[in-house]
């Protein structure tokens, strides 16, 4: 008989013996990839620092180049889980743009859940200290998706601010100072839409009847406001500045504010203003043109515009600013009060050798 054939019982007892560890190998690969798969799914994969984290995925980005904009955040312990667990939920075919931000502590299974559905975290658009279109467009480019560029065009296309009710010496006074939440995918038109609202949302009835009263539009209002914020950075002293330059109008004298001729010159590091600026031709100077400029000189806030709204009432005609620096002003009711208050403002400038 031949010893290397191997008889059925032997078979048999082999075949027992090699099935348990067949069994056992199974049930360990089986444990280990479970432990795996849960890994890549639950276990925390983002690492904030106790910071805030966004991932910023422009409008038209492939895969390859969203998992790069995710990677690049810092915040990702484990980048290879993460695509793993990115192919397995299919977000190669569901790249949405947006801005999303990452919480400490998240899961793979909860980063691309987030991002596939295009859960984006809003942005809060604010603005202030703005004085010229392009300055505001630079400014809104820097929080949402639209490029400085689209957003200058429609605040310099008249016949699309006719639409909105401005044209381009008045579509600053449309931009209400403020905070609101916007997506950063939000299109220049999209947020010019949204302004609009902001700004119907603004004008209660309440308010354009106390703009009626003074005898002006909510633009005229604006731009009246755009010059007492110019003057004062006091929010006390508001409604008492708005007082002078309401008593002028309505005396047909001309404004005479210091921030029109600034303005008109486009120089704004000016602390002084001299004869050569008052010169100046310009319907914005209002030392010679009598009325209100074409349009705001700045984008008032809501303090600046309520303090036309609610002005104090005085008579005092003339302002100048406090010899002490304090950022309040001295106020007078005739010619000769306002020189004497003038002059002393003058002689302090001269001390701390401020020409210009």
């Amino acid at each position: 008989m031949d010893q290397n054939t191997t008889t059925p019982k032997r078979k048999r007892k082999e075949k027992s013996i090699l099935m348990p560890s067949l069994i056992a190998l199974l049930l360990f690969l089986f444990v280990s990839f479970s432990y795996y798969a849960y890994q890549i799914v639950y276990t925390p994969n983002v690492d904030t620092k106790d910071r805030d984290t966004f991932v910023t995925i422009p409008t038209g980005a492939t895969y390859e180049q969203a998992m790069d904009s995710i990677e690049a955040s810092g915040a990702i312990i484990d980048k290879l889980s993460l695509r793993f667990m990115s192919k397995l939920m299919d977000y190669d075919e569901l790249v949405k743009p947006g801005r999303y931000k990452l919480e400490h502590g998240w899961g793979n299974r909860q980063v691309i859940g987030v991002l596939r559905v295009g859960q984006q975290t809003p942005v809060n658009l604010t603005f202030t200290n703005i004085r010229l279109r392009n300055q505001l467009a630079a400014k809104l480019a820097t929080e949402i998706e639209a490029t400085e560029e689209e957003l200058d065009s429609l605040l310099n296309d008249d016949a699309y601010l006719a639409t909105l009710g401005f044209d381009t010496t008045t579509i600053v006074s449309m931009f209400i100072p403020n905070t609101y939440q916007v997506y950063w995918t939000t299109t220049a038109p999209e947020l010019m839409a949204r302004m609009k609202t902001e700004y119907d949302k603004f004008w209660t009835a309440e308010r354009k009847a106390k703009a009626e009263q003074l005898g002006l539009t909510p633009n005229q209002v604006s731009t009246l406001a755009s010059i007492v914020q110019a003057e004062t950075i006091k929010n006390d002293e508001k409604p008492r500045v708005a007082g002078v330059y309401l008593n002028r109008l309505q005396k047909g004298m001309r404004l005479e504010a210091d921030p029109t001729v600034v303005f008109a010159v486009r120089d704004f590091t000016i602390r002084r203003v001299l004869n050569v600026h008052l010169q100046h031709d310009s319907p914005y100077n209002t030392y010679r043109y009598a009325g209100l400029p074409p349009g705001p000189i700045n984008v008032p806030n809501i303090s600046s515009i309520d303090a036309v709204l609610n002005p104090e009432q005085h008579k005092y005609i003339y302002f100048c600013a406090k010899e002490d620096f304090s950022g309040y002003h001295s106020f007078a009711v005739t010619h000769s009060e306002h020189i004497a208050n003038a002059r002393r403002y003058q002689q302090a400038l001269t001390a701390r050798n401020i020409m210009k």
